[in-house]
């Protein structure tokens, strides 16, 4: 090393000193929340993200929020964090969503996802994607063509299941949430070769999506990777076929075939695009419909309710010679409603955000240092006795306006509810979400009763799953 060269490194030592010297200067004069940054690099990452049962918050929240209070702060995924277990606090982070915060999920995320992913995207790219998904997940569409989808693909689910078996209701609820998936973005037939093999290269890109991102030789990560792969081939293929026949007007019924006529995205926009609404479309949906029907085969009442409420309607439509739902239907089903905002509060299928300050931000009294990662936690706003009658009773009723079985009414218990996030980040999704689970919910309740063949209970890893597949035990009957 030349004498040039030392001095400069020594002079590039000295500037990085400084800045960590003035950094640290700058915290102790800001007025931080409380908390253990924990191990260098590490932090408290480990133990942030242990298991724990779904329905809890986890023993590391629990005894950081005895200790510290709602906000406190910590060093997790790398990097200093605000951990937010506050409902003000996470309102207002969504809520300011591209002004004082966005979206900062780890880069692996990212990784494997792809950098085009709507989960990762921020600004107005991200706008435009989710535009896109709006117009395609519109209102009418649901009306008069994912409703049908919807309906299809639950019976040709729950039409498979033998009298007095036992069945991974897990599995099932995937099954049903990728064939609907993959023929609403790519006209994918339920069955086919094709479709089974990329259900099996699926199976194996979210098992990397969950695990911890090591791009090692044998690992979930590595094997994800190169799922994904196979996975956009696949897609740039079906596009592909479209191109060469000018994107014809029965593909408009279809993502894919959408987006090529009515978007400038790229190719590779594309790609990710459907990837990433794929994994967004099935994950979260399926895992909702397993918790649901873990919690009602716990609650005998609901179920009661839930088939009154269901015999109505399909007595109506008998009446009127009628057999496939119709949105009117749909709109009766009030009840369900509120086993499924139960199902999605209780369970939290969605537990925590990755947000980072862009600005300053002061709350209630603490600084939030610009370039900090924020965590808002959906699960702890849901699960928090202040705000919730008994949070980790399963209690349809809480949401029923005129609430005879809780102490709240639904209107201030909704505005603590945020399952599907909020703000400009709002899920694209969420109107065909809870369309499918009501739809599912029907056809379960008027042909079946069931029972847990085995324990199992649902756990977060963090994302939210059922080590056993959740087995359950059908007996056919009929209302």
């Amino acid at each position: 090393m030349s004498d040039l060269e030392f001095i400069l490194c020594l002079l590039g030592l000295a500037l990085l000193t400084i800045l960590n010297l003035y950094r640290r200067k700058q915290n102790y004069s800001l007025n931080l929340p409380p908390g253990n940054m924990g191990w260098p690099f590490l932090g408290e990452t480990i133990a942030y993200l242990k298991p724990y049962t779904a329905t809890t918050i986890g023993k590391f929240m629990e005894e950081h929020i005895s200790r510290y209070g709602k906000i406190y702060k910590s060093h997790l995924f790398g990097e200093p964090t605000i951990i937010s277990a506050d409902a003000g606090l996470n309102r207002f982070i969504l809520q300011n969503e591209g002004k004082l915060f966005e979206c900062s999920y780890p880069r692996s995320i990212g990784g494997i996802l792809g950098k085009w992913s709507m989960l990762v995207l921020v600004g107005d790219m991200h706008r435009d994607m989710r535009t896109i998904s709006l117009n395609f997940l519109s209102n009418a569409r649901l009306r008069t063509h994912l409703l049908k989808e919807v309906e299809k693909h639950t019976l040709l689910v729950l039409d498979s299941w033998i009298e007095n078996s036992t069945i991974c209701a897990q599995d099932e609820a995937k099954k049903f949430t990728f064939n609907l998936m993959a023929e609403h973005i790519m006209s994918l037939e339920p069955g086919k070769p094709e479709t089974e093999q990329l259900k099996k290269e699926y199976i194996t890109f979210m098992k990397g999506v969950v695990s911890a991102p090591l791009n090692l030789p044998g690992t979930a990560y590595r094997k994800a990777l190169k799922s994904r792969s196979i996975i956009l081939k696949f897609i740039e293929q079906k596009m592909e076929e479209r191109v060469k026949k000018k994107t014809e007007d029965n593909d408009q019924n279809e993502l894919l075939g959408w987006v090529l006529k009515n978007s400038n995205l790229s190719k590779e926009q594309i790609l990710d695009l459907v990837l990433s609404l794929l994994f967004a479309g099935h994950e979260t949906s399926s895992v909702a419909i397993a918790l649901c029907i873990y919690f009602l085969q716990g609650c005998p009442t609901a179920v009661q309710q839930l088939e009154e409420e269901h015999i109505e309607v399909s007595k109506a439509k008998r009446e009127l010679g009628e057999t496939e739902l119709r949105w009117d239907d749909y709109k009766k089903m009030e009840f369900t409603q509120c086993v499924i905002s139960e199902t999605l509060r209780l369970g939290n299928v969605v537990r925590f955000l990755h947000r980072k300050a862009i600005k300053n931000v002061r709350y209630k009294g603490y600084d939030i240092p610009c370039g900090w990662k924020v965590l808002p936690v959906i699960a702890a706003v849901h699960l928090d006795p202040a705000l919730f009658d008994q949070p980790w009773h399963f209690n349809p009723w809480r949401w029923l306006q005129n609430n005879t079985r809780g102490s709240q009414n639904a209107t201030t218990t909704s505005n603590n509810f945020m399952p599907f996030g909020g703000g400009p980040r709002l899920c694209a999704g969420t109107e065909l979400a809870k369309l499918e689970m009501a739809v599912f919910i029907h056809y379960l309740v008027l042909n079946f009763r069931w029972e847990l063949a085995d324990t199992d209970e649902a756990l977060a890893f963090p994302f939210v799953d059922f080590p056993k597949g959740l087995p359950i035990r059908v007996q056919r009957h009929a209302l």
